[in-house]
């Protein structure tokens, strides 16, 4: 993580309805929707409520009465990797769906209306790291960021940046902003000027078992604190909170094995 996402009000007002290209919402496909809920609520103080249920059972987190995140069920007999995808703001899913297959991408979801709430589709870059495109209806997207249990940051994980920059410059229209070091290949992309995600390319470091694949950081308001807690509640840590330049930062699992960073911003 090099750069955080700057924060928005209770009501979104800065986000201005999502520009596109900008992450809106983060979700989680798991086996057991029931017992996830209650990991999430004790960790994060999330509430649930019912949201569509057009890929199935699937509740939205609230935080103080703000939509934050959203979890769903997988059929039984679908073994797919248990992963936070973050979706991406489109004002047409549909064209943005077909410029991702054109750059290299798939597609491997939708285009699809999900009820009143909005339209979605789920794709991959052309290294396979899974991402959603959503266009907003009723559901904007998360409603609250900056306070604790909320998304803070997107971030891939590849294997070098450069190409898979350009997928995303492409079909999103970001700007670019590299990381000048020898060994350190790192890309920031921007909307007007402002920070929404980051591309991190760690070449044979990247491992074998997940490939490329994005990852969420979660604010909390003291890292370690709350990786002890996530541990009591049957979660995993697999790198204990360190300082950096932009917090204090833990890389986390939940019980299901799903990656996740937790971020205490600096005082």
């Amino acid at each position: 993580m090099t750069e955080a996402r700057e924060s928005a009000g209770p009501n979104g007002e800065e986000r201005a309805g999502h520009r596109p290209g900008t992450p809106c919402w983060v979700s989680l496909m798991v086996h057991g929707l029931t017992a996830t809920e209650e990991f999430y609520a004790a960790l994060f103080g999330w509430e649930f409520e019912p949201g569509p249920h057009q890929l199935g059972p699937y509740v939205r987190a609230l935080l103080d009465g703000y939509e934050v995140a959203g979890i769903g069920q997988l059929p039984p007999d679908r073994q797919l990797p248990i992963a936070w995808t973050p979706y991406l703001a489109s004002d047409d899913v549909d064209l943005t769906a077909e410029t991702v297959r054109l750059c290299g991408g798939t597609v491997g979801v939708g285009p699809l209306d999900a009820a009143e709430a909005g339209r979605l589709a789920i794709g991959a870059d052309p290294s396979g790291a899974v991402f959603g495109i959503w266009q907003g209806a009723a559901h904007g997207g998360t409603a609250l960021t900056g306070v604790p249990g909320t998304p803070a940051w997107n971030e891939l994980v590849t294997y070098e940046t450069a190409g898979v920059a350009k997928f995303y410059e492409t079909v999103f229209g970001y700007e670019e902003r590299k990381v000048v070091s020898a060994d350190f290949d790192y890309v920031t992309l921007h909307i007007d000027g402002r920070p929404v995600a980051g591309l991190h390319g760690v070449g044979n470091a990247l491992p074998r078992d997940r490939g490329p694949h994005w990852t969420t950081y979660f604010e909390v308001a003291d890292a370690d604190e709350a990786a002890a807690r996530l541990t009591d509640l049957g979660g995993h840590v697999l790198g204990p909170p360190k300082d950096s330049v932009h917090g204090r930062v833990a890389t986390v699992a939940d019980p299901e094995g799903a990656l996740f960073s937790l971020i205490q911003s600096p005082r």
